[in-house]
């Protein structure tokens, strides 16, 4: 008479144990009007939240009816949570109770493990609730204040002290209250929602600076662009006098179309092209100064003799 009832086995429990098995429990179930609204339709979802459940040590159906995914993120409901630590046999106590009445209204929660001589006690009060912009949100936080300070303190407990049970699932009741973007305070004043739009519209655009062209580059580009041979040699030999500085005049060698000639054309025309491109070279070794050497002698007048000067370092 004295012994506890133990409540019957109602049969095996349905447990999906191949993938393909998973994916075909997830198709079957999102078709079904007895999940909830928000995975009908969706197999994807209902799969992660059957393999994070199995995780948890929820059975498939349970973890349907206990996860929900908010902004992309699996939750588990904060009437879950206890029964998932107690299930784990680390629970020695879960205590929750309030204090206080009206404004002054605060929930608490304490959970001890029974590896843990300390225990872990959490609170969640009105005045909480109106700093994070709670109080007054339409919904479950008008209509059931009490209980909702009430699923927060035992959420922070539950979290801080069995992190291992609930493997860093954060409470259902507390995703829906986070926003997706940040409004938050700034250095500058209230922050706007921002999204990747906004963001991009208040950088300015800068238009990238016009590249720079060479004398080689330019040369090269008109190189490519004359398709007739012996024009193509005319205006190469006509330019490479007039490059501006050695490093033109030695990057004048290296063009494509330089190169290329000097393959394949006949080998008097490849000795011209050679010998213009040393001689636009060599313009810049041509010595800028005279010495005494140079001097042409007393009997040729200074006038004639600085002509004379100036017509061999031409």
């Amino acid at each position: 008479m004295n012994e506890i009832a133990r409540a019957p086995s109602y049969g095996m429990v349905l447990r999906p144990q191949t993938y393909g098995e998973l994916v075909q429990f997830a198709n079957t179930a999102a078709r079904s009007s007895m999940v909830p609204k928000d995975y009908i339709g969706k197999p994807e979802n209902i799969l992660i939240a059957v393999q994070m459940g199995s995780e948890i040590g929820l059975a498939p159906m349970q973890a349907i009816q206990n996860i929900a995914i908010i902004s992309g993120r699996p939750t588990v409901w904060g009437d879950a949570k206890p029964g998932l630590c107690r299930a784990s046999g680390r629970v020695d106590y879960i205590k929750e109770w309030s204090e206080g009445e009206g404004e002054a209204l605060t929930w608490f929660c304490e959970a001890k493990r029974k590896d843990d001589p300390n225990p872990v006690r959490r609170s969640f009060s009105v005045a909480d609730a109106k700093a994070a912009g709670l109080f007054n949100k339409p919904g479950p936080w008008a209509q059931y204040r009490g209980r909702m300070l009430m699923l927060r303190a035992r959420g922070f407990t539950l979290r801080d002290a069995f992190p291992d049970v609930l493997k860093g699932l954060i409470s259902a009741e507390e995703a829906r209250d986070t926003p997706d973007t940040f409004a938050g305070q700034t250095i500058d004043g209230a922050a706007e929602p921002q999204t990747r739009d906004s963001i991009n519209a208040s950088v300015p655009m800068r238009e990238a600076p016009e590249p720079t062209q060479t004398w080689a580059t330019a040369l090269g580009n008109r190189l490519l662009a004359e398709k007739n041979g012996p024009a193509w040699l005319t205006l190469l030999l006509a330019e490479l006098p007039t490059a501006p500085t050695r490093e033109d005049a030695e990057a004048a060698a290296a063009l494509y179309s330089v190169r290329e000639t000097l393959k394949s054309a006949p080998p008097r025309i490849c000795a011209d092209i050679e010998a213009a491109l040393q001689a636009a070279v060599a313009r810049f070794d041509a010595p800028t100064t005279t010495d005494a050497s140079d001097w042409p002698g007393p009997d040729v007048p200074p006038d004639d003799a600085a002509a004379a000067a100036l017509g061999r370092v031409a």
